[in-house]
């Protein structure tokens, strides 16, 4: 094989195993709490606890990492690190993920954030091939080519670490710039519950347990036994496919009163306001001279006092029992007036990534949601107010601003080291 075909050929795979990593560490920068659940899902399977304090650090340096190595790979800088780097990276994740697949302790990995959910044994697939490319790239290492000086390469990642950081902290403490959820703002959650015409459905094998003179046996559908003397014990269900699953497929509202009223706020033709916090034992309590408070109940007050005001439902949504001394703490502490609902906490994450959060829908449409920090002061009502209409983020735009602000500095730096051209040697 020609030297100008093994170039190619290493090009191509350091353009494709680069672009994988910088869209797991993007998606997962851009959307903190998310990983930063995932890896909570981790830790709990496999008992490790007293790791989580380390989960939000660590899933930011995971992600900044997979970024700078994507970025490394690309633009082939400092060639032999990076690709080492990748490939500690693969030889570590590839066997986990086999276990992951075979002993299944979460649903799905979270390689790729939400932007793209794919299963445990497609996951562990997919890093083969990625295990198997990287080896490619590092024997066919010395074809690869670079136009980068040397400071200008540690320049390069040691920046574009430092850009993965600040996304990742920027979106923490806001939301996500881009939200790959299904309770993205225009989604409407009906909708999103419902099944399309002709989706498959789970293919499920039922087992029925009978016990007779001591003896428990198990029976199926087809041969069920017909003797009377054989008593029923117990059955079970075993999910043998996996049939279409809608994008929301947990979204239960449940009032300690009425019950059931999911379907009353789905179907609300004015204005809902939810408040989200999925846990108030996490509630941030603080001090002050005025006594014992919690951050952020002003404004939430102030909101639910707007709602009521103008005959807008108010309801926090929280998996909180309302029984249990961490509740009675918070309704003494904030002096809230509005009513609760319990919902799974899985799904209240998902709703929104800040607990508390607030959203605003209108007949089961999600039309608008900040994180705590950022809730306006609401005045006019919402059908003449910014707040009260549903704008569609522009994705596209937004990635494509992303990619300035990231390339500017980076483009100038470039230049800058270019000009001097001082002590600036290729690797």
């Amino acid at each position: 094989m020609s030297d100008k075909k093994k170039e190619l050929i290493v090009l191509i795979l350091q353009l494709f195993v680069g672009a994988v990593f910088v869209f797991s560490g993007f998606v997962k920068a851009v959307d903190p709490l998310g990983g930063l659940y995932k890896i909570t899902d981790y830790l709990t399977a496999f008992h490790w606890d007293a790791l989580k304090v380390l989960g939000f650090t660590g899933m930011t340096a995971m992600s900044a990492l997979e970024f700078v190595l994507g970025i490394g790979l690309i633009l082939g800088i400092q060639k032999k690190l990076v690709t080492l780097g990748t490939l500690a990276f693969m030889v570590f994740y590839t066997p986990l993920t086999l276990y992951l697949a075979i002993a299944n302790p979460v649903s799905d990995c979270g390689c790729f954030g939400d932007a793209l959910v794919i299963t445990n044994w497609q996951t562990f697939w997919k890093n083969v091939i990625l295990l198997i490319a990287v080896l490619a790239i590092w024997f066919l290492l010395d074809h690869s080519k670079r136009g980068f000086c040397a400071k200008a390469e540690w320049a390069i990642l040691s920046y574009s670490f430092i850009f993965s950081l600040i996304l990742s902290v920027y979106c923490f403490q806001n939301l996500p710039i881009i939200d790959f959820r299904p309770y993205r703002i225009g989604a409407n959650i009906p909708e999103g519950m419902s099944y399309p015409e002709g989706a498959p459905k789970d293919s499920i094998r039922t087992t029925f347990i009978y016990e007779k003179d001591g003896v428990k046996q198990e029976f199926d559908m087809q041969n069920y036994p017909k003797d009377t003397s054989w008593h029923f014990v117990d059955s079970k269900n075993e999910i043998i496919e996996k049939g279409y699953e809608p994008p929301i497929h947990d979204f239960v509202l449940t009032h300690a009163d009425d019950g059931d009223i999911t379907d009353l706020i789905l179907e609300d033709t004015s204005y809902v306001f939810l408040l989200v916090a999925h846990n108030l034992t996490e509630y941030n309590v603080a001090t002050n001279p005025g006594g014992c408070h919690y951050d952020g109940s002003e404004k939430i007050n102030a909101a639910y006092e707007y709602a009521h005001t103008h005959g807008y439902k108010f309801y926090c949504l929280t998996a909180t029992s309302s029984e249990t001394d961490e509740m009675k703490a918070y309704l003494a502490a904030t002096n809230a007036k509005y009513d609760y609902l319990n919902a799974d906490e899985i799904m209240l994450k998902t709703i929104v990534r800040s607990s508390p959060g607030l959203m605003i829908i209108k007949k089961g449409t999600v039309v608008n949601k900040w994180a705590l920090k950022n809730i306006p002061t609401f005045n006019e009502p919402l059908d003449s107010c910014e707040a009260g209409q549903i704008k569609l983020p522009n994705n596209k735009l937004t990635v494509l601003l992303i990619a300035i602000l990231y390339l500017i500095p980076l483009g100038a730096g470039y230049m800058f080291c270019k000009k001097r051209n001082k002590g600036c040697e290729k690797a």
